[in-house]
């Protein structure tokens, strides 16, 4: 369960008790108003509204308990004032019986259609987890962690991806975003990060495992037709961290540049030195990839993201900055970091990011430090 799961939790099941007690609330008050008013005013509605209420919320039983209770309170009270053999009396039993069976008919069809809908969150969460499954915590040698917060509740998988895989020649990482929505964008990852996997145990340099990521696109785009035929491209970042080196080599296609945070909460952006055009776009132009290099020193953490996070708005239009945002602040471990950046961008966008965000952090423990340190984090 994620964090903005849990934080809404409990505000949905205080409106869950509101909206169960208000059909009781509707039938008391109906009995109120119909004591309490002429013989010419009815409080039928109020008695046929509090099954529709229970319908779309509750179970059968409880609707069908409230639709009875309902029926059996307009009988009483037609009773109770010597109404029930006359023609509005019956009409008006009549109408709540009514609307009582109509609202079972409507709790069946919500039902079955919240049915279908937990089956597609099953699958969908299924999907998630074979195609961006959750990395380890602890990756030859280094502290991985790594989010996926899509920008609809109900989305789990879209045009974001990461991957962290140990091969011979080090720890290689991708972080990347397709262009595009729906399936798609889902296929294109796919294409994508079987690709990563494969040519990062084959391919000796990173410059290599880039190029045959592009070739997986190009293959893949000659069966698309229409705009994304032309237009399907995915920026993506990768990265090596050899084994015993102290210095991690970056390729960057067009994706926004990782930030490498020190133990003393120090901050560098890792731009690359030229801009290259994001993958599947190597028809427009041809280049040799290179790879740069930067120390990454004990106690850093490596942190790539996609544009989810850079271009998150606040409601005045400005820009989630995660270089001032995160400046100057020390964290325990990766994990902690992100569990920090995803809070920190649901305050600056009120909880309404219009785009999904993939993080991926990896953290390089320092001398004789433990693999998680459980201090809190520092701000200044």
């Amino acid at each position: 369960m994620g964090q903005r799961e849990r934080d809404e939790r409990p505000r949905r099941n205080g409106g869950r008790k509101v909206v169960g007690a208000l059909p009781v609330l509707l039938i008391v008050a109906g009995v109120f108003f119909d004591l309490g008013t002429p013989e010419s005013f009815t409080a039928s509605p109020l008695f046929a509204a509090a099954p529709l209420v229970a319908a779309p919320f509750f179970s059968a039983l409880y609707t069908l308990l409230t639709g009875v209770a309902s029926v059996a309170t307009v009988a009483g009270l037609h009773a109770y004032n010597s109404r029930a053999g006359e023609i509005p009396a019956v009409t008006e039993l009549l109408t709540v019986f009514t609307v009582s069976v109509l609202a079972l008919f409507i709790n069946h069809v919500v039902r079955r259609s919240g049915e279908r809908l937990a089956s597609a969150r099953v699958i969908a969460e299924a999907a998630q987890r074979a195609v961006l499954p959750t990395p380890d915590e602890r990756i030859g040698g280094l502290l991985v962690a790594a989010r996926y917060e899509a920008a609809q509740r109900d989305a789990f998988i879209g045009g974001d991806l990461y991957a962290v895989q140990e091969t011979p020649h080090g720890v290689r990482l991708v972080v990347g975003d397709v262009r595009g929505k729906g399936l798609d964008a889902v296929e294109a990852v796919a294409v994508v990060l079987g690709a990563f996997r494969e040519a990062a145990e084959q391919e000796s340099s990173l410059e290599g495992v880039a190029q045959r990521l592009e070739r997986a696109l190009a293959r893949a785009g000659t069966g698309r037709s229409g705009f994304d035929a032309f237009e399907g491209f995915t920026t993506a970042v990768l990265a090596e961290i050899p084994h015993g080196s102290g210095l991690v080599r970056i390729v960057n296609r067009g994706h926004p540049p990782p930030l490498l945070l020190g133990a003393d909460g120090g901050l560098e952006v890792l731009e690359p030195p030229e801009r290259a055009l994001p993958l599947g776009m190597g028809d427009l132009d041809a280049w040799p990839d290179r790879a740069y290099e930067t120390p990454y020193l004990p106690g850093a953490t490596l942190l790539l993201y996609t544009d989810g996070l850079s271009e998150a708005r606040d409601r005045q239009g400005a820009f989630y900055d995660p270089r001032t945002r995160l400046s100057g602040r020390i964290f325990p471990g990766p994990e902690e970091l992100l569990d920090a950046v995803v809070e920190d961008v649901r305050r600056h966008t009120r909880g309404r990011s219009t785009d999904d965000m993939a993080l991926l952090a990896v953290g390089r423990p320092g001398e004789r430090q433990p693999e998680r340190r459980r201090t809190m984090p520092v701000v200044p």
